[in-house]
C-alpha cells in the first residue's frame, strides 16, 4: 500500500505514549498511513506521492480548539478591533477612520473595546459614543462580550433607550434621566443592537437564544452566511485548526456548515451543540437529540447541550460564592435557580447528551456540580464526559467534586489578567485577594489527573492557539506566595490534541499520528521543543492537513 503524502525529515510528535517520536508521517486516503523512522515511511512512495520536506520541524496532529464561537467570529473578522486603544482621543480617531471607511455598514460595530479603554477613570457611556459617532448607530463589544455600549441612534434603532424587561442575570444600565445611559450587560440586554448587523442577528442566534432564525431564510441570506463561514474556517486552518468544537449553536449552524460539506467546502471538523436559554424543555432536549442523530459524519457532530449559567467577573455578572471583594452585598445573578437547572441537566442527561456550562465564578460551578450530581443519581452514572467552561474562580471543596463526578475541565490560557495584553484591573479586584489561589487553576487540574482541554474562547481572544499555549508555558503568579500554574509543552499540547478528541468521544480516531487514525497534521514553522517558551507565541503553521488534505501553505 502507498501513501497519497509523506511528511518526512521532520520532528514528529505523535502525541502516542506508545510510539512518542518519529521522523516522517504518510498519509492515505485521509488517514495516517504509518509514522515512523524515515527510510520505513519513505518505502510506501510511488510515482503519484507527494513528498513534503519538513526540514527538521516539528510536524504534530491538528490542534482541535474546543471552545469556539464559530459564527459569531466569522461575522466579527471584518469589524474594527480596538485592542490596545486607550484615552478618547485614539478611541474616537480608530472609530471615526472605520466608518468613513466602511460608509455602507448598517451600524458600526467594534470589539475587544476594554472596560477601562478611556483610562481616566471614567467609564463608556451613551453621550461619550455620540460624542465619536452620533448620526449612525454604533456599539462596542467587551473583549469578553458579555458588555456592550451603545450610543443613542443604537438604542433608539433597537428599541432600548426607554430600557426593556429583561431575563435574569442581564441588564440595561438607566440613567438618571429615565434612559438607558448606554451600558448593556449580558446578550438578552444587547441582541437587539448586534442585530441590526448586515445578517441581521442570524450569526448570534446560536449564542443569544439558540432559536432559529424567525420565518426562516433567504437563499441570498443563508449564501451570505455561508461566505461568512467560509472565511471563519480559513481563518482557522492558517493557525493550525483542523477541528473546533463550538460552545454554541442550532440547526441552522448545523445546516449551513452541512451544506458546506455536501459542496466539499468544510475544511475542518465540527461539533455544534443545541445552546438552550428558555421554552419548552421536552421539545428543546429533543430536538439537541435529533441534532446528534441527523448530524453525525467524521466532519459534523452534535449530541451537546450548552448552558449559560453566570457572566463574566468585570462586569459582575459572574456568581460568587461570596461578596464580590470590590461590591460588597452582590454575588452576582445565575440565569437559572438550583431547581431548575437541576432538572434541565437531568433531561438532558437522560438522553444521552453531553452538558456544557459556561460557569466562571465559584458560586455558578457550585450549583452545575450540585446539577450534575443530581442527573447521575436520577439517570445513574455513566461516561457522560460533562463539561465546565472557564472556570476561572473554584470553590476549595469543588476541585474534588469534579474529579469525583469525571467532568471535564475547559480553560482558556489568554483570560487571567495579565495574559495575552489583558490589564490586571478590574479582574483582580473583583476575584479579591483571598480568591488569588484558586483562580485560573490549571495546574492544579492536571495535578489532580481532571481532564483539561484547553481553547481561545475565539472571538472573545484570538483564535491563535500559540499565543494560548504560550500563556500556559509563561503565566506568573500575581503576588509572592501563589500557586505556580504554568503548564510544560507536552502537557499544553495534549491538552490541545489528545484531550480534546476525549472531549468529543473521538480518542478512538483523532488527535494522534497514530496509524488508522485521522490524516489531521499540522507542519510549524520551526523546532517546536528547541523554541523558548517566550518565542512559542510567535510559532505559525506552514503546512496544515484535514483528512489528508491541505487546508493551508506558507
Amino acid at each position: 500500500m502507498t501513501a497519497d503524502l509523506i511528511i518526512t525529515n521532520g520532528r514528529v510528535l505523535t502525541m502516542d505514549p506508545a510510539h512518542p517520536r518519529a521522523e516522517a508521517v504518510a498519509i492515505r486516503a485521509g488517514r495516517i498511513l504509518a509514522a515512523g523512522p524515515r527510510a520505513e515511511v519513505e518505502a510506501l512512495r510511488s510515482p503519484a506521492t507527494r513528498i513534503y520536506d519538513a526540514a527538521g520541524r516539528t510536524v504534530m496532529p491538528g490542534i482541535n480548539e474546543s471552545h469556539i464561537h464559530l459564527f459569531a467570529g466569522s461575522a466579527e473578522l471584518a469589524q474594527l478591533s480596538l485592542f490596545g486603544v486607550q484615552g478618547f482621543d485614539r478611541l474616537a480617531a480608530a472609530i471615526r477612520a472605520y466608518a468613513a471607511a466602511n460608509p455602507d455598514l448598517p451600524i458600526v460595530i467594534c470589539n475587544t473595546a476594554d472596560y477601562t479603554i478611556l483610562g481616566d477613570g471614567r467609564s463608556l457611556d451613551r453621550h461619550l459614543l455620540d460624542a465619536v459617532l452620533a448620526d449612525r448607530p454604533l456599539a462596542l463589544q467587551s473583549p469578553d462580550h458579555h458588555t456592550v455600549w451603545a450610543n443613542t441612534l443604537a438604542l433608539k434603532k433597537a428599541g432600548l433607550l426607554q430600557g426593556a424587561a429583561l431575563p435574569p442575570g442581564n441588564e440595561i444600565v438607566m440613567g438618571p434621566d429615565g434612559l438607558a445611559q448606554g451600558e448593556l450587560r449580558e446578550h438578552y440586554a444587547f441582541d437587539a443592537v448586534i442585530a441590526l448587523n448586515a445578517t441581521g442577528g442570524r450569526d448570534r442566534l446560536g449564542l443569544s437564544t439558540g432559536d432559529e432564525p424567525p420565518g426562516g431564510t433567504t437563499a441570498a441570506e443563508r449564501a451570505h452566511d455561508m461566505g461568512l463561514l467560509r472565511q471563519g474556517l480559513a481563518h482557522l486552518a492558517r493557525h493550525g485548526i483542523t477541528s473546533f468544537q463550538n460552545m454554541d449553536g442550532n440547526r441552522y449552524t448545523l445546516e449551513l456548515l452541512s451544506a458546506l460539506e455536501s459542496e466539499g467546502s468544510l475544511t475542518l471538523r465540527g461539533r455544534i451543540p443545541l445552546h438552550y436559554v428558555s421554552g419548552d424543555v421536552t421539545a428543546q432536549m429533543d430536538k439537541a437529540a435529533a441534532m446528534a442523530r441527523d448530524f453525525r459524519s467524521e466532519f459534523l457532530t452534535s449530541g451537546t447541550v450548552k448552558f449559560f449559567l453566570d457572566g463574566v467577573l468585570d462586569s459582575h455578572t459572574a456568581v460568587m460564592a461570596e461578596d464580590y471583594a470590590d461590591r460588597p452585598g452582590w454575588r452576582g445573578e445565575p440565569r437559572f435557580d438550583a431547581a431548575t437547572f437541576a432538572s434541565l441537566c437531568t433531561e438532558a442527561d437522560k438522553r444521552g447528551l453531553q452538558i456544557a456550562v459556561h460557569s466562571i465564578g465559584d458560586g455558578s460551578t457550585q450549583m452545575v456540580l450540585d446539577a450534575y450530581a443530581a442527573a447521575q443519581a436520577a439517570n445513574g452514572a455513566r461516561d457522560s464526559r460533562h463539561r465546565i467552561e472557564h472556570l476561572e474562580v473554584v470553590r476549595e471543596a469543588d476541585f474534588a467534586r469534579i474529579k469525583g463526578l469525571g467532568v471535564i475541565a475547559s480553560m482558556q490560557p489568554p483570560h487571567p489578567p495579565g495574559q495575552c495584553g489583558l490589564p490586571l484591573e478590574p479582574t483582580l479586584s473583583r476575584i479579591g485577594r483571598a480568591n488569588w489561589p484558586r483562580a485560573y487553576a490549571w495546574r492544579r487540574m492536571l495535578d489532580m489527573d481532571i481532564p483539561l482541554i484547553l481553547s481561545s474562547d475565539w472571538p472573545v481572544s484570538s483564535i491563535n492557539p500559540w499565543q494560548s499555549i504560550h500563556s500556559a508555558l509563561t503565566r506568573k503568579p500575581w503576588a509572592d506566595g501563589l500557586p505556580d500554574n504554568r503548564l510544560s509543552l507536552h502537557e499544553a499540547l495534549t491538552a490541545y490534541t489528545v484531550t480534546a478528541a476525549r472531549a468529543e468521544f473521538a480518542e478512538d480516531w483523532k488527535g494522534r499520528l497514530t496509524p488508522g487514525f485521522a490524516g489531521d497534521v499540522i507542519v510549524l514553522d520551526r523546532d517546536l521543543e528547541a523554541a523558548a517558551a517566550e518565542d512559542v507565541a510567535d510559532v505559525m503553521p506552514v503546512l496544515t492537513l484535514c483528512a489528508g488534505r491541505v487546508t493551508h501553505e506558507g
